[in-house]
């Protein structure tokens, strides 16, 4: 280690932080004012990148490098006022969540466009015209053009606060960010403000993906790595603040780089490698400040809305005729390997129907604390990840057989919830979001790196069913009825729970937090208990699906997995109890399906979430209860006439 080395690696992290905040400060202003969660903003930072590429290859010989650069974040900021006009805006009046299933959606549809536009390949750009050189600071070569992005944050920083203090636009933006309700009242034309905010934001992230491209290739897997680091600066700089964002930026990037410069050090006879915790930095920072200041540095806290919304539809315990029709399925689903023996495509459709009932209770574990309880989670795979992994070590580590591992595995998700869940019920909304993000984040990363124990990114392997489960029934007949027995034995317990003293007491703290503490309810207690339960049957999905798959890998418990459920329950409808089952068929099958038949399975995907976004936000399952109770009423009106 040395001074120059530090010098180095800090004004690499002042060039990553200006990158980082022109992504995260358009996320913020969308937020500050929308208030919706944009999933598909990193989306908008990668098709800065691509269009840069392109718009440099044709356009600077006639125009030269930097018009032609500037091209791209133009181009983003058309294309987010028109997914604002076409898309967002019939969906404004919806729950958050929905939202967010349709940015997600948007997502799938722009990777695999950009993948059909510029193929799989990483693009490398041309060096930046004029700032190809380096300069030496303290004996080291710094790249110019490096420097160059040091300068751009702070005026882009400069030109917002101008913008946003100096303007009658700003003056609107600054107040429906702070009660958006009342710029309505007054009679500002709140769609023309949406609009324009939408589009100032993925300009911000379009300029951000361009002016990195001369310093690294354009590429698909732009869009994820970005935005997850992009809502860990805003959320810790504070909802809709820009310098909190400016800050932020700086906070995460130059931890990030006293880490690398650190690499590995002995600390009290204990080697530690400080250039690993690049991979969780972030999220550790997100959760030490949610804890201490939810709402972020410079942020405030979130005044409540003025319009109740939509109201919750009430939980209804399952008639007789539906209670026939499940246990009628139930049955279906018994006899389904015997009819299909010997039958082409029976083993296969045991294995995704095996699939299909995981992901069922996974995603029912997750409706437990997200409809009943109201608590949003963006990390709800760490414990479906914790039952997987801790099923697989006590098979590989202490030997003991799988009815033994699928019995105690879970109780390691029930720990982490444990844990997790104490810090995650003190605070509500964005911020509980974000934190079961974090809490995520930092789970994934101890399994990701812990070589030794977990085997590191190789995962456990040769976690299978005993001989007996094999022997018994050649095409996976007795595994499939061990799942589906324990899937839906979990189903029916998280069901009963609903309705039990704990259920009603959950969705009273849903509903009103401060009226059921006035009657005696520990609202706390009663989140962390249903936090909890939640976890563990997260973490039994998780101990049938690594003796399904022979083992587990931290994919397990990453976003994409917490995103997966979140789509099953919106899917299939979060104020229904058949939402998850319904939600996880759907999503488990088509994606089963499209990604066997073509090529760019998540454009169709996404396009499909759209289409059921748009035309029955109630999710499947809710749709067709809303369509039968439109026609009982019918019946009943042609009855009484």
């Amino acid at each position: 280690m040395s001074a120059s080395g530090l010098l180095a690696q800090l004004l690499n992290g002042l060039a990553s932080a200006s990158s980082l905040f022109l992504v995260s400060v358009g996320l913020s202003l969308i937020f500050g004012v929308t208030r919706t969660i944009n999933f598909a903003h990193g989306s908008f930072y990668m098709l800065g990148a691509f269009i840069a590429y392109s718009s440099v290859d044709w356009l600077s010989p006639h125009i030269g490098f930097w018009p032609a650069l500037l091209v791209a974040p133009l181009a983003c900021g058309a294309l987010g006022a028109l997914t604002e006009t076409l898309l967002l805006r019939r969906i404004y009046k919806a729950p958050e969540l929905f939202q967010l299933l349709a940015t997600f959606a948007l997502v799938l549809v722009i990777k695999d466009a950009a993948l059909w536009l510029w193929g799989p390949e990483e693009l490398f750009g041309p060096r930046a015209q004029g700032l190809e050189g380096s300069v030496e600071i303290l004996g080291r070569q710094f790249p110019t053009y490096d420097l160059f992005l040091i300068a751009v944050g702070p005026c882009v920083l400069l030109g917002l606060t101008l913008l946003l203090t100096k303007t009658r636009f700003g003056t609107l933006v600054r107040a429906a960010t702070q009660d958006r309700e009342m710029v309505g009242a007054l009679g500002v034309n709140q769609a023309w403000l949406f609009t324009a905010v939408f589009a100032l934001g993925t300009l911000l992230a379009g300029l951000g993906g361009a002016l990195q491209l001369p310093r690294e290739p354009a590429s698909l897997e732009m869009d994820i790595l970005t935005i997850g680091a992009a809502f860990v600066v805003v959320v810790v700089g504070g909802m809709g603040s820009i310098p909190g964002a400016f800050i932020a930026a700086l906070l995460v990037a130059e931890l990030k780089a006293v880490c690398i410069w650190l690499g590995v050090q002995e600390i009290a006879g204990l080697e530690l490698s400080f250039s690993k915790l690049t991979l969780v930095v972030e999220f550790l920072v997100m959760a030490v400040v949610l804890i201490w200041r939810p709402w972020g540095l410079l942020g405030k806290p979130q005044a409540l809305a003025r319009s109740a919304g939509e109201p919750e539809q009430p939980l209804r315990p399952a008639g007789r005729g539906a209670t026939a029709a499940w246990l009628g399925l139930l049955a279906l689903m018994v006899l389904l390997p015997l009819m299909a023996s010997g039958a082409e495509g029976g083993s296969y459709a045991t294995v995704l129907l095996a699939d299909i009932f995981v992901a069922a209770l996974f995603a029912s574990s997750l409706h437990f604390i997200l409809g009943p309880g109201g608590m949003h989670s963006f990390g709800h795979a760490a414990y479906f990840g914790l039952g997987a992994y801790g099923a697989a070590l006590l098979v590989r580590t202490l030997d003991l057989p799988m009815e033994a591992a699928l019995l105690l595995g879970p109780l390691a998700a029930a720990a982490g919830a444990l844990l997790y869940g104490w810090f995650c019920v003190r605070l509500s909304g964005v911020y509980l979001t974000m934190l079961t993000l974090a809490f995520a984040q930092i789970s994934w990363a101890i399994v990701f790196q812990w070589d030794d124990f977990t085997g590191g990114s190789n995962g456990v392997t040769g976690v299978w069913p005993p001989d007996w489960q094999i022997t018994w029934a050649s095409q996976g007949a007795a595994f499939y009825w061990l799942a589906l027995g324990v899937c839906a034995l979990g189903i029916y317990l998280l069901r009963r729970l609903l309705f039990s003293p704990l259920g009603y007491a959950l969705r009273a703290s849903r509903d009103s937090a401060l009226r059921a503490d006035a009657i005696g309810i520990d609202v706390r207690r009663i989140q962390w208990t249903a936090f909890v339960i939640a976890g563990l049957f997260a973490g039994l999905a998780g101990a049938l699906f690594a003796f399904s798959k022979g083992g587990v890998a931290p994919d397990a418990m990453s976003v994409t997995k917490s995103v997966d459920a979140l789509v099953m329950v919106l899917l299939g409808g979060v104020q229904t109890l058949a939402g998850p089952v319904v939600g996880a068929a759907a999503f488990t099958w088509l994606h089963d399906t499209v990604a066997r038949n073509t090529e760019y399975w998540r454009a169709l995907m996404g396009a499909t979430m759209l289409v059921l976004v748009l035309l029955a936000p109630q999710g499947i399952a809710g749709y067709v209860q809303v369509l039968w109770a439109r026609a009982a009423i019918r019946n009943k009106a042609k009855a009484a006439s």
